[in-house]
């Protein structure tokens, strides 16, 4: 290979390391994220088939966190006072295979025997649907879960309609017209009891998390090894044609 070639080969060389250490960096990423998605519906699967236990006492509830907590399966006994009730639009659900139109879920606050408030997701309703908001006292089982976050570029709920995007207990508690007073930090997605022919209708969590990240790995470690058979024949044309490289070089 002559000076010239072997020259011109720095940039296209520094180029091509850097483009394949970030290509690697994101297989390895994905690889990673598989293993991780891997453990959480594990984690998910095993705490949603555990028996019901009780709901955790009001001074443990500071220190239960989504990792740790949430789906815990749990139950406990709340009344609804009937009007408070507050609907958030889905347009289905990750969690709910029986839910695959547009519809809402019925959050209302329960009141516990011991004062408490726990916001209770009673359930779905199919669009276009009505339902009551009766007082009445349940025994609920159900899974713990933590608000969503708010969304970045469109509103968490519409104030007129009282209809919500996102599953902000904390929030809704916050702007209720009718108070809900001082709210645990979790929800309650409420699995039982399913009363029949009536709505809103609760159910049974099922994990159907999408987990593509092997085939995103392998995308990414296959360009990689494409970007190094490029630069392979790169070389090897530049190795085997160094004069007409260099009469390139000089424009000739």
């Amino acid at each position: 290979m002559s000076p010239c070639a072997g020259r011109g080969l720095v940039l296209p060389t520094v180029a091509a390391l850097a483009v394949f250490a970030v290509l690697i960096g994101l297989g390895v990423w994905q690889v990673e994220r598989k293993a991780w998605k891997e453990g959480l519906i594990a984690v998910i699967d095993q705490r949603v088939a555990a028996p019901p236990e009780e709901l955790p006492p009001p001074e443990t509830w500071a220190r239960l966190t989504p990792q740790a907590d949430e789906f815990r399966h749990v139950k406990f006994r709340a009344h609804f006072a009937g009007g408070l009730g507050v609907s958030v639009y889905a347009a289905g659900s990750a969690l709910r295979n029986d839910v695959s139109s547009p519809g809402y879920f019925v959050f209302r606050p329960g009141q516990l025997d011991n004062g408490k408030a726990v916001v209770v997701d009673r359930g779905y309703v199919p669009q276009g649907t009505f339902v009551e908001d009766p007082d009445e006292t349940v025994d609920i089982i159900g899974y713990l879960r933590w608000p969503e976050r708010h969304p970045w570029f469109f509103p968490d709920h519409d104030a007129k309609s009282d209809v919500w995007f996102v599953r902000d207990h904390i929030g809704m508690a916050a702007a209720a017209t009718k108070t809900w007073g001082e709210v645990a930090p979790f929800y309650v997605a409420q699995e039982l009891p399913v009363p029949p022919g009536s709505l809103p209708k609760p159910g049974p969590i099922k994990v159907m998390l999408p987990n593509n990240h092997l085939g995103y790995a392998i995308t990414w470690f296959g360009l990689a090894l494409a970007l190094a058979g490029v630069y392979i024949a790169f070389v090897v044309g530049r190795w085997r044609r160094p004069q007409d490289y260099a009469a390139a070089q000089h424009g000739r």
